[in-house]
């Protein structure tokens, strides 16, 4: 959606009041931690991808609440997800 919909996904960012220059390099990185995730070229790769990703959504979480959208939204629902997929990836590559 950032790459098909930049425009869209731009006006969102201004309706936080973030910038919308970081919005393709935001969705190069995205694309670039899921493939570190499920290549796993070595662990440091791994480790720096999942927390990009925390930290990308506990500020999704937070700009959400602020913005008056309330708490519960998909940026709480991936954050709750992210935790079960790095423990049970790290437990099955150990």
């Amino acid at each position: 959606m950032y790459f098909t919909k930049t425009d869209m996904v731009k006006d969102f960012f201004e309706s936080f009041n973030y910038p919308t220059y970081i919005v393709i390099p935001l969705a190069i990185v995205k694309v670039l931690g899921v493939a570190m995730i499920l290549w796993r070229p070595n662990t440091w790769l791994t480790e720096w991808a999942y927390a990009g990703f925390f930290f990308d959504l506990v500020l999704a979480t937070v700009a959400h609440h602020y913005a008056g959208h309330g708490i519960i939204g998909f940026s709480l629902y991936g954050l709750i997800v992210i935790f079960p997929s790095y423990f049970l990836g790290k437990y099955i590559r150990d």
